[in-house]
């Protein structure tokens, strides 16, 4: 019974995921560029496609696997005692694999285009951040709004809040996350998403990769600190 459940919400992790990679692939690789390229719809349009497809899945998945999607909200969920431990690995493991499976589709998409857009999305520091900033400022920039995220997402879903617009805070808040971020760091948040483009981009991408699994997952701990100290962790069943 239990194996059974556990493949249940990894498939939902998987789904959520893959759909969550592939906002962040069309939007960014897609109809953010010039009107004269692809499409236009800019840095609002990434942002809203990120944040949308967060609060869709989140709506179709919660009920399964807890909608994570990532392996940030997983340890901010398990360090806020929300998630069991026991679980955190699987968990971890699907959504990388459910993110670079969308990056692959969008990998033979675009091989069948008209061009392929620089980095592949991949985040990036240095000469390989959007607006140019360095190490630091796109480490301070993803602990600090990883941290938000967290903050939201776990106080969303404690008992005491309204359980259906969770999602929706969520994702909005995803999507005002990525606003900020993505001049600054291309807006990770997620190690997953970060992985599955720069397993596509190689060369400086996976030299970089280690910033995205670092300070997402610091933003992460940070964000379920706060919460505990503010009283919103702890309130939901592991199990």
């Amino acid at each position: 019974m239990r194996r059974s459940a556990m493949l249940r919400k990894l498939g939902a992790e998987f789904v959520g995921t893959f759909a969550l990679v592939s906002a962040v692939c069309g939007g960014a690789m897609v109809s953010y560029a010039p009107v004269e390229w692809y499409g236009g719809s800019g840095l609002l349009g990434v942002a809203l496609a990120v944040g949308l497809s967060v609060v869709c899945m989140a709506y179709a998945f919660a009920n399964v696997s807890g909608a994570h999607f990532n392996p940030a909200v997983t340890v901010g969920l398990w360090a806020a005692k929300r998630f069991p431990t026991l679980d955190v690995i699987p968990y971890i493991i699907t959504q990388v694999i459910g993110g670079a499976a969308a990056a692959g589709v969008f990998w033979v998409i675009l091989a069948h285009g008209p061009g392929d857009p620089p980095g592949f999305a991949s985040n990036g520091f240095g000469e390989h951040s959007n607006g140019g900033f360095s190490e630091l400022a796109v480490a301070i920039t993803e602990i600090t709004v990883t941290a938000m995220f967290l903050i939201v997402i776990i106080g969303a879903t404690s008992k005491k809040a309204h359980a259906a617009l969770a999602p929706l805070a969520i994702g909005l808040m995803l999507a005002c996350m990525h606003i900020i971020a993505i001049p600054i760091s291309g807006a990770s948040l997620n190690p997953a998403r970060s992985t599955a483009t720069a397993v596509f981009n190689g060369g400086w991408a996976l030299e970089q990769l280690w910033m995205f699994w670092f300070a997402p997952i610091v933003g992460a701990l940070v964000g379920a600190g706060i919460c505990w100290v503010i009283g919103t962790c702890g309130t939901e069943e592991t199990d």
